[in-house]
């Protein structure tokens, strides 16, 4: 045996495992027990435990990992450090400590603080690897440090253990350096902070702890996987693409997530072993709902036709052959044998954010097949999905079926190929050209393969997608022989400047000479799908149309389904009108009476550029008031359109556009003169049908008017102030004699007026006078007599009082009769139960 060496290197380590140990001189371990090692002998070190410095022994290394440490020598003694910073070696101890702690409540049985500290160290344990991850910012550090430290100091106050005192930054203080009175009041602060934390934790109604109740509050999430290995005997190249699917529906989720694995059993780009990141993101609480979610990887071999075939020489090669498919339920599970996964809440800047230990620059971002449930102004996309479904092609004069491959490519209007164009899945480089599976001799083909088509926003009127369809021999020899004897095509934006309806397309089959298969001038006049030849009153026979050497094949048959995710071009002809205004401008009002009846989700989806237009519209018409009450109607139905539970996701996005996006500075003024008008018309008891509406858009409208005012008063600096106070005076008048109004059509309008007055108090007084909003507001109430609307008015009253206006005027501002009202609403809220 070979003897004893004292280590260098390889000083501390972690127990990965656990050690029983057998005989004394054997070292017993649990796994997380930290270790000095003294000696090493072939596959053995000696050393003890760290926290019990009398137990030494022999044990396994391979049941250790190493430790980084700096050893600090001192005169004959040596200190051994851990490399790792201080505060990474605190959470160890505490995870440690409070893991004993956690198995005593759970046998005894103590549930809830069971889960609350599972919950702590769950906590504890990811903020301790993005501090090991090295890759945060300076100021993101500190603010972790300070979140682990508070963490660690409340898990510690409530499971009664020793207060641990620090300075300012979050280091422990060292009692040898710090004056007993320095470390009193910090002491004393430390207290004071944990108590104030316990408060804030009991008065939060979470009965749930862990990542479940923050995933239930953020509508975007996104699931993090790690490929960690391919394990297949191929013995040829192979693509894995792998994605989210519906098994209930039938309906794959998310982008393909492409990687490229050699026949030597490693990927094609070595530097990415170990390394393969993705992350699905744009995920909704609609899909976390879902019954099931699988995670499925198919698996295509490249290579020759078949496997069996010996003389690879004479054999085609680089055909594309479905291999096999591996698929994992995931509706429940987190981690796999091969896969490595967790749920990120947040969309993609967030989770950059909140994990850089996991995503990095390097990991590779697959989108949802649609949309995330919120779009952000700002948020540009533009892609368009190809999914070659299915194909049947006769054999003509073959003694067998065909091996068809299908070629597609982007092309412009004059034929010629649009480089990088296409994508085959989310990691992979663009390419000009993609090639379909190849199955053997099959005659009715089902390839559901789908691929990315990524072009500028402003060549998609010009382009078409080409799909040529040939024949693939086993045999190099006959392989070189072969031509194209198919095409079809489709253009992806109409005439009218909508682009290809979401959904499947039955595409005509052309058939001729190989050569005008590519003349672009030659195919385009042909019809594309079956619902264009139909629609014309035609019918598919060799005869029917026939053009340039090309002719319609009613023996072949190819379908394709594509879906549009783009934030830029619209299916709707209506929306596009209004979206391109200025092209046909006679038709402006026919458009803008056209929005209402846009579907909801096509409206969100361009919610910025919808408001745009309608800003735009009402700005280049400002000295006429021709479009005023069209524009102000619609902009009523889309703020009506977020308040639905449908799209209530869209609040933040609509804020946001007032606050980042809005630009409009002469607004306010045509805005306040509809609503006038509005609230004159309703107050007369004559018809007025978009003023319920109104009130209740009334929050957002005062928004607008709001920041429009705003951004005038800072771009003129403060001019016209007097103007726009005496018209939000009569503005407010208006409301009043709304109010005033003794019509039996005003019932509804009064009710609907006090419960949505008090919502635009915390933006009107940030541009109006508080005390004269204060005046106004009790005119408004007491012009309401005494008996009417009672239960309504008091709740109204108690919105005001909660108000930031009441606050900051104080009682002894108001005027004294509203005073009397105030404390009488102040009695009842206090009484009731």
């Amino acid at each position: 045996m070979a003897p004893w060496r004292k280590t260098e290197k390889e000083r501390s380590g972690v127990a990965i495992y656990n050690f029983k140990g057998a005989g004394e001189s054997q070292l017993p371990l649990q796994i997380g027990d930290v270790v000095h090692i003294l000696e090493s002998c072939e596959d053995w070190y000696k050393g003890y435990l760290v926290r019990h410095k009398g137990l030494e022994g022999i044990f396994p290394k391979s049941f250790i990992h190493i430790k980084e440490v700096t050893i600090e020598k001192k005169r004959n003694t040596e200190n051994i450090v851990p490399a790792e910073i201080p505060l990474v070696q605190e959470v160890t101890t505490t995870l440690w400590e409070w893991g004993s702690i956690w198995k005593q409540l759970y046998v005894a049985n103590k549930k809830e603080r069971f889960r609350q500290v599972q919950s702590m160290m769950f906590d504890l344990m990811e903020w301790r690897s993005q501090l090991l991850s090295g890759t945060l910012p300076k100021d993101e550090l500190k603010e972790l440090k300070q979140k682990v430290t508070s963490k660690i100091d409340y898990g510690n106050k409530i499971l009664e253990l020793d207060l641990i005192v620090r300075d300012e930054d979050g280091n422990i203080l060292d009692p040898d350096k710090t004056s007993v009175i320095s470390l009193f009041h910090a002491h004393e602060e430390a207290t004071n902070k944990i108590t104030e934390r316990i408060k804030e934790e009991m008065s939060k109604d979470q009965p749930d702890y862990g990542t479940y109740s923050r995933i239930s509050s953020s509508p975007t999430y996104s699931l993090y996987v790690f490929v960690r290995n391919f394990v297949c005997r191929i013995g040829e190249d192979a693509e894995l693409f792998m994605s989210l699917y519906d098994p209930q529906k039938h309906t794959v989720i998310s982008e393909n997530y492409l990687v490229r694995w050699g026949s030597k059993g490693f990927p094609k780009e070595i530097d990415m072993l170990n390394n393969l990141k993705v992350v699905f993101t744009d995920l909704g609480n609609k899909d976390l709902n879902r019954d099931k979610v699988y995670l499925i990887c198919q698996i295509v071999r490249v290579g020759r036709m078949d496997l069996k075939d010996s003389n690879t020489k004479k054999c085609t090669q680089g055909l594309r052959r479905p291999f096999g498919v591996a698929v994992m339920d995931i509706t429940d599970t987190i981690k796999g044998l091969w896969v490595t996964m967790k749920m990120l809440v947040g969309d993609m800047s967030q989770i950059r954010k909140d994990y850089p230990h996991l995503v990095d620059r390097t990991t590779v971002v697959a989108r949802k097949l649609g949309f995330p449930e919120i779009i952000m102004p700002g948020d540009i996309r533009n892609d368009i999905y190809v999914t070659l479904t299915t194909g049947d092609f006769d054999k003509y004069n073959k003694t067998t079926q065909r091996n068809v491959e299908v070629i597609m490519c982007v092309c412009d209007e004059e034929g010629k190929v649009i480089p990088n164009a296409i994508c085959l899945g989310a990691g992979d480089k663009p390419v000009s050209e993609y090639r379909s599976v190849l199955y053997y001799q099959v005659k009715q083909l089902r390839w559901m393969e789908t691929l990315k088509v990524a072009v500028p926003i402003e060549d998609m009127q010009r382009i078409h997608l080409r799909f040529m369809f040939r024949h693939r021999s086993s045999q190099e020899s006959k392989d070189k022989g072969e031509k194209n004897f198919a095409m079809a095509y489709v253009k992806l934006m109409k005439e009218d400047g909508t682009t290809l309806q979401d959904g499947s397309h039955e595409l005509v089959v052309l058939k001729g000479d190989s050569k005008k298969m590519e003349d672009a001038s030659a195919y385009l006049t042909l019809p594309s799908s079956r619902q264009h030849v139909e629609n014309k009153g035609l019918t598919l026979s060799r005869s029917a149309s026939s053009v340039g050497g090309l002719s319609v094949s009613a023996r072949d048959a190819f379908s394709i389904s594509t879906l549009v995710c783009s934030t830029k071009l619209t299916q709707n002809v209506g929306l596009l009108g209004l979206l391109k205004w200025r092209m046909k401008p006679e038709l402006l009002q026919e458009n803008l009476e056209k929005l209402k009846i846009v579907d909801g989700e096509e409206v969100v989806k361009f919610l910025q550029d919808t408001l745009d237009a309608l800003f735009n519209i009402m700005m280049e018409h400002s000295h006429s008031d021709e479009y005023d009450i069209l524009v102000f109607d619609a902009l009523i139905y889309i703020i009506g359109l977020i308040a639905d539970r449908k799209f209530q996701h869209f609040n933040t996005v609509l804020e946001a556009y007032i606050q980042q996006h809005f630009s409009a500075t002469l607004a306010y003024k045509k805005l306040m003169t509809v609503l006038k008008t509005y609230l004159d018309t309703s107050s007369r008891g004559e018809q007025c049908e978009p003023i319920l509406r109104t009130l209740k858009a009334l929050e957002y409208v005062f928004k607008f008017i709001v920041r429009s005012r705003t951004l005038f008063s800072q771009l003129y600096e403060g001019k016209e102030q007097t103007e726009f106070e005496e018209s939000m005076r009569r503005l407010f008048e208006s409301i009043n004699n709304l109010m005033k109004s003794q019509y039996k059509t005003t019932i509804l309008l009064q009710v609907a007026a006090l419960k949505y007055i008090p919502s635009v108090l915390q933006d009107v007084e940030t541009v109006f006078d508080a005390k004269l909003l204060s005046q106004l507001l009790y005119e408004f109430y007491t012009c309401i007599p005494p008996v009417k609307l009672q239960k309504q008015k008091v709740q109204s009253m108690n919105e005001i009082v909660r108000s930031n206006l009441f606050k900051k005027q104080g009682k002894s501002k108001l005027p004294s009769d509203f005073k009397v009202n105030v404390y009488e609403i102040d009695t009842v809220v206090l009484i009731s139960p």
